[in-house]
């Protein structure tokens, strides 16, 4: 068997042959995969941005308790990071949900309910 395949080969001519190689399935470029994709990496990185926002506010926080209790430490600029870290988490969670919500509502769409 592996004598005919190779003399079924060699009988090709070059051109032939280099073209049986160099062919290749072409894959269509579709929105609706390419949707769904940035939807899902929407909702995680908001996740991530959302998680890491919330533990720099918990750390103002606490450098808030810390300067409380301790007069003699002066720790400055830490309630301008409390702001910028809760606006950040707001805004990331919100992302978080509208993306969820614009998924939802595609797949109840793609799903005909």
């Amino acid at each position: 068997m592996k004598t005919q395949k190779a003399a079924y080969q060699s009988s090709l001519p070059s051109n032939s042959r280099n073209k049986l190689v160099l062919r290749r399935a072409r894959r269509r470029f579709n929105p609706r995969i390419f949707i769904d994709c940035t939807i899902e990496t929407t909702a995680i990185v908001s996740l991530l941005i959302t998680g890491f926002s919330g533990v720099g506010a918990m750390a103002c926080w606490g450098l808030e308790i810390i300067e409380t209790n301790n007069p003699n430490i002066i720790i400055s600029g830490w309630e301008q990071q409390k702001n910028i870290c809760l606006g950040a988490m707001l805004v990331s969670f919100s992302a978080f949900l509208g993306s969820s919500l614009v998924g939802a509502s595609f797949s109840i769409h793609r799903d005909k309910f």
